[in-house]
């Protein structure tokens, strides 16, 4: 996906994120546009009621949304991502995102490990599901975390012996994933994928893009 044509009105001076804190698709926004230090301002959303300037800008009207400065607008996390690390790419972070492996690692987090991952954290929401809950996180384990974990057996990062745009990625989900049974999640067979996120939880990057934003207004965001 490209970002829209820009509208016959300027956008803000420094490119504007859209974001809710907690969202995962929101925080891999972040990282990579602290990681490309590339300046932005935030919007912190409220989900319940939604920014008119927000709704203005994208029908879908979910985090994160970037608006760049000639008005021109973003809508996907990982478009949002490419935007902020594919050019130059000096580092690499997005070049070795596009692996075949990890781009079929994004695909299973952002399709069948999410869909699991939902309706195991959230079952009122799915009320009609045939799934239990248990069958939704035991499906995710396979999708996701097990293939996960061999690929980290054998390289502290998704992108080898160095992160990419992958490993920012797929974290937060990671996170989200763990957090809803701490206990149970320590006891599973998955020690390279727990010493890999403690070590994304604990980073300078991760604590960065969790800097807690006003309740209103546009901020300019703290780079790291």
């Amino acid at each position: 996906m490209t970002p829209h044509p820009p509208p016959t009105t300027r956008g803000p001076d420094l490119p504007r994120l859209y974001t809710f804190r907690r969202c995962p698709y929101a925080m891999r926004a972040r990282m990579a546009l602290l990681q490309a230090e590339r300046a932005f301002e935030a919007v912190e959303v409220s989900l319940r009621d939604k920014p008119a300037s927000l709704l203005a800008l994208s029908s879908k009207a979910t985090v994160p949304v970037l608006q760049l400065p000639d008005g021109s607008v973003i809508e996907e996390s990982w478009d949002i991502m490419r935007w902020a690390l594919a050019a130059p790419d000096a580092q690499g972070w997005w070049s070795r995102a596009q692996l075949p492996a990890n781009l079929d690692l994004l695909q299973r987090n952002d399709g069948d490990f999410k869909h699991h991952l939902d309706r195991w954290k959230y079952p009122q929401r799915y009320a009609n599901e045939t799934l239990t809950p248990d069958a939704h996180r035991d499906s995710a384990l396979e999708v996701l975390l097990k293939p996960l974990e061999a690929r980290l057996h054998s390289a502290p990062w998704l992108g080898g012996a160095t992160p990419c745009a992958t490993d920012l990625a797929v974290m937060p989900f990671v996170r989200q994933f763990a957090a809803v049974e701490p206990e149970w999640f320590a006891t599973l067979d998955l020690q390279s994928v727990r010493s890999w996120l403690n070590g994304w939880l604990g980073s300078p990057l991760f604590l960065a893009c969790m800097h807690k934003l006003p309740a209103e207004g546009a901020t300019r965001f703290p780079l790291l």
